[in-house]
């Protein structure tokens, strides 16, 4: 999808409609199955999967103590493949654009740059991670839960440093609000269709089955 707007758009969306109801769930999951690469283009798929895994032991949990697990599973599953989809196609800049885009070069300018510097400290994160298995690997310890705590702890004060270091950067360049960008965007007729079509999940997610099929007649 190569227009950041019908994107994120997008992605809110179907997050929203997923949300809602198992319905909406299995319509998101059909959009997913048709208008992205699915897990073809996804990073870290390791990642991706103990979160499911961790979603489908809180399902578990949940079904055991009398509620509808299947259904918390099946929506927290699918916002998971959405919003790694969004992570996986999110190119630098596109924040900002989108931000500059909907609400101007004060506020919007404002909101992108957050977005960015997050989506760069997630990237950074990513890295730290890696590089954490690496050294454990070397010192030959293996991965396991009693590692969380302290690579968690490292994780989260590399992640400050890193703020601390954007800010300090951005008050020497005399950054103070707003900012000039001139975004450009390429929507092809497959990004319409998708939006379209996410528009729609989005509105039989909020319309009770019933009722849809009530208006259908």
């Amino acid at each position: 999808m190569q227009d950041a707007r019908v994107r994120l758009v997008s992605a809110a969306l179907l997050s929203v409609a997923a949300f809602i109801s198992t319905w909406g769930a299995l319509a998101v999951l059909l959009w997913w199955l048709l208008f992205t690469p699915r897990l073809h283009r996804m990073k870290n798929r390791t990642v991706i999967l103990g979160m499911l895994v961790l979603i489908g032991v809180v399902a578990c949990l949940i079904w055991i103590s009398g509620g509808d697990g299947f259904s918390y599973f099946l929506r927290m599953g699918v916002i998971v493949l959405v919003g790694t989809w969004l992570y996986a196609e999110q190119e630098p800049g596109d924040l900002l654009s989108v931000s500059v885009w909907a609400l101007g070069r004060r506020t919007g300018f404002d909101l992108g740059m957050i977005g960015e510097c997050a989506m760069q400290i997630a990237e950074s994160l990513s890295r730290d991670c890696a590089r954490i298995r690496v050294a454990m690997k070397l010192k030959g310890e293996a991965w396991g839960v009693r590692n969380l705590v302290p690579a968690g702890l490292i994780l989260i004060h590399d992640a400050l440093v890193r703020a601390e270091d954007i800010s300090e950067l951005l008050a020497v360049r005399g950054y103070h609000t707003g900012g000039v960008v001139c975004p450009e965007f390429r929507t092809c007729s497959l990004d319409r269709v998708a939006g379209i079509c996410a528009i729609c999940v989005f509105f039989f997610a909020i319309i009770p089955v019933s009722e849809f099929f009530i208006l259908y007649r």
